[in-house]
């Protein structure tokens, strides 16, 4: 599925305001991913990418990028990239069924599966919950 890209400008950082106005509805749900972030001491930082002309939202721990978040309309887009090596300890999470079948779903990128979510409600964070701490556990 395609979106229409939003955060195009860089001279338009993507603040709480400009935010809320992309996200609507989808906002509160995305403030409840940057509590789980801080609980799990994840640091998230925003970045204009020329190569793709819009703003990113890294998130990291340490020196582990832990996913890479875009806007879109009424919510946010997070994937979490894994090494092809930790592919199969994806479908051993507690997950819900229709995350594993998605994700079984999902094109490799290069040697690794991208595990993406839509933020659009809160119930969707347990499920990207659960695949964060699986990858925070990973050397």
């Amino acid at each position: 599925m395609t979106y229409e890209k939003q955060l195009t400008d860089p001279d338009i950082y993507p603040d709480e305001k400009v935010l809320k106005e992309i996200f609507g509805e989808g906002f509160e749900p995305f403030l409840e991913l940057m509590a789980l972030y801080d609980k799990n001491e994840v640091v998230h930082e925003w970045k204009y990418y020329r190569d793709g002309n819009l703003w990113l939202c890294k998130a990291t721990k340490k020196k582990k990028t832990i996913a890479w978040m875009s806007a879109v309309k009424g919510f946010m887009r997070a994937t979490i990239y894994f090494p092809a090596k930790y592919i199969e300890g994806i479908y051993i999470q507690d997950i819900s069924e229709e995350t594993k079948e998605m994700i079984k779903n999902t094109k490799n990128t290069g040697k690794s599966k991208g595990c993406t979510f839509e933020i659009k409600t809160k119930g969707i964070l347990k499920d990207f919950n659960e695949l964060m701490m699986y990858k925070l556990s990973l050397k």
